[in-house]
């Protein structure tokens, strides 16, 4: 016999341990569902994790660690800051797509003209597509009460049908030869977003993930709005006692974590991606909400956790080709990071009574 008895503050201890031991379980966990594919287990763990950094095609795989890490950095600290006030921005993807959509239309408007404030324009369009899009639950949470998880949701698929629209209609490449898919961005200079360090696959998306996380440390820790989302998030009811207004910090925190999310979609379309086409979305909305609450919507956490779960995208990809691993795998061992830090972050809120004493 067990029970739960709820503690009177939260571990600090179990807060720090339970990512890390969430990692050593979905090692644990992942190895077991590799053995049951016949599949040797320790070595597809060492491909995953130590291969992309120290392996034979380290040289290759290690700056892609950046790459991939910074759009899940970006839309995961716009998410961590509705996370920490109580609204559930679970839309992020559409908002990627949208960002993706709004900045591409915007460059290929100039094409062919060579223009130094072309792709800063394409910035603020991607922020401004993926900011409206996240307006549509907001508005809709503040005006009528709905659920922002469903609404915000839904959009997805929404965001997802407009894609390939445009992939195959009004962005479609005009000498594409009938092929779905946009003007490849990164083949025209001045909408390209190109290695800012050769060799090292930072581009301008991974410094603004880096920017992002510095200004969501100082707003939650020296800002007033940070004061109002934490509180809102620890306790609704102090919040309202301290003058907090809900409706405007809903639309706030939407409209950051949609700006981010468009920014990375931004970045994805003008640099690794290249173009808009039907298949352009791989889940980095989705898995970014993983990557907050790995993080434990910390900032310093969230960059440690983003650089982590590139980590397992890269090795995941080594890991099918070495192995012939099946893609779905690789996605069931991201996923149980997010079951086994749900399961572990029990243990910073509640105690384990066996026994006389849970009895």
């Amino acid at each position: 016999m067990f029970r739960l008895e709820p503690r009177p503050q939260p571990s600090k201890l179990w807060s720090i341990a339970a990512p890390l031991l969430a990692v050593v379980l979905t090692m644990i966990a992942g190895g077991i569902m590799f053995a049951a594919l016949g599949k040797d287990p320790l070595e597809a763990i060492r491909i995953i994790f130590w291969d992309p950094l120290f392996g034979d095609f380290a040289s290759y795989s290690r700056p892609q660690l950046l790459v991939k890490a910074g759009p899940l950095v970006l839309i995961a600290i716009g998410l961590s800051l509705g996370f920490r006030a109580g609204i559930w921005n679970i839309g992020a993807e559409g908002q990627y797509i949208m960002g993706a959509i709004f900045g591409a239309a915007t460059g290929l408007a100039f094409y062919p003209a060579e223009l130094w404030i072309i792709f800063p324009l394409m910035v603020i369009a991607g922020a401004i597509g993926g900011t409206l899009w996240a307006m549509i639950p907001a508005i809709l949470k503040t005006k009528f009460n709905t659920n922002e998880i469903l609404t915000s949701l839904m959009l997805v698929y929404i965001a997802q049908e407009i894609l390939k629209s445009m992939a195959n209609g009004l962005l479609k490449n005009p000498e594409g030869h009938g092929f779905p898919g946009s003007r490849n961005l990164a083949h025209y200079p001045a909408t390209s977003n190109p290695e800012l360090i050769a060799g090292t696959g930072a581009h301008w998306g991974v410094m603004a993930a880096i920017i992002a996380v510095i200004a969501a440390y100082i707003l939650l820790s020296r800002h007033i709005l940070g004061f109002q989302i934490r509180l809102t998030g620890e306790s609704p009811r102090a919040a309202r006692f301290a003058s907090v207004r809900p409706n405007l910090l809903i639309v706030i925190c939407m409209g950051l974590s949609g700006a981010l999310a468009g920014l990375a979609g931004l970045f994805e379309v003008t640099g690794p991606a290249g173009q808009i086409t039907d298949k352009f979305n791989v889940g980095y909305g989705f898995t970014a909400i993983i990557v907050a609450f790995l993080g434990r919507l910390h900032p310093v956490g969230i960059l440690l956790a983003g650089l982590l779960m590139a980590l397992t995208y890269i090795g995941g990809e080594l890991a099918q080709l070495q192995m012939s691993i099946p893609a779905a795998a690789i996605q069931a061992f991201q996923g149980m990071l997010l079951f086994f830090l749900l399961a572990m972050d029990v243990l910073t809120n509640f105690k384990i009574k066996f026994g006389k004493e849970a009895a």
